[in-house]
Order: C-alpha cells, then sequence, then structure tokens
C-alpha cells in the first residue's frame, strides 16, 4: 500500500470513528495531493507525497508562531494538531551520524573542486536523498561547514 492509499483509508477510518478533527485534517492533505496531481497532471508517488507534507508541515510551524505572537493560542492548538497528524506519515528523521555519514559519502563521490559550486552540487545529490527524512536548512549548514572547512 502506498503512501496515497494509507492516507485515504485513515480517512475513511476517522470517518467511522466520529473523529471530525482528524477526518477534517487529513482531508486539508488530500486536498493538496490532489491540486499537486492536478496542477502537474501527474500520479504522486510516495517521494512527491512527502514533499507536499513537508511543505504543509513549514506552513504550520509558520502559522504557530505567528498564531502565538498574536496570542491566539485556540489558533495554535489546531495547528500544532494538524501537524501531529500530518508527522505520521513522514518517514523517520535521519541520526546525526547517519546525516553526516551520508553527507561524507556525497562529497566523497563528487570529489574535486571546493567552494560555492560544490555545495551546490552536493546539496543537488543530498536533495533527493533525504526528502522528509533531514530538515535542509540544517543539511545546507553541515555541507558548507564541511566544505569550507578542508
Amino acid at each position: 500500500m502506498n503512501l496515497r492509499q494509507k492516507i485515504t483509508e485513515d480517512v475513511k477510518s476517522a470517518m467511522r470513528a466520529g473523529d471530525a478533527k482528524r477526518r477534517d485534517a487529513l482531508r486539508l492533505l488530500q486536498a493538496a495531493l490532489k491540486q499537486k496531481e492536478v496542477d502537474e497532471r501527474v500520479e504522486l508517488e510516495d517521494g512527491a507525497v512527502v514533499a507536499v507534507i513537508e511543505k504543509m508541515l513549514k506552513q504550520r510551524r509558520d502559522s504557530i508562531s505567528q498564531y502565538e505572537a498574536a496570542q491566539r493560542q485556540d489558533l495554535a492548538d489546531i495547528e500544532k494538531f494538524e501537524m501531529a497528524v500530518l508527522q505520521v506519515y513522514m518517514p523517520e528523521v535521519l541520526s546525526d551520524a547517519e546525516l553526516d555519514a551520508m553527507i561524507n559519502e556525497v562529497i566523497a563521490s563528487l570529489g574535486g573542486n571546493e567552494g560555492p559550486i560544490q555545495i551546490g552540487q552536493v546539496m543537488a545529490a543530498l536533495k533527493p536523498k533525504l526528502a522528509g527524512q533531514a530538515d535542509m536548512g540544517r543539511v545546507s549548514q553541515l555541507v558548507k561547514g564541511k566544505i569550507v572547512s578542508n
């Protein structure tokens, strides 16, 4: 069963259980996935589904910080609940050691030139491998630290 089918089954089970909050959060996800499929005229694979979920999680984090700054804890709590529902479908996050090993492996495989060009090449190679498994901002900092320090 692929990720898209699992989400559909979870919507059905939330409906059967009468869990309206969970059902609504999953329907938001389904709508975002459907929109992506219509826009690109393709059926999404698991990697693309994870990318959509990642984007939705980032939006929720931004919303939470804005709601808390405006002292709207009620709205922040809704966003936190939606984040928890979405997080279930994300792959397991890599440990620091695994992430470090993967970065070193990619740098070694590309070899050669130092500097901004190599940073871009390393990030381009890592992005598909790390989809949903690491914060790419953090990965970028680690890559820059390794390439500049070499």
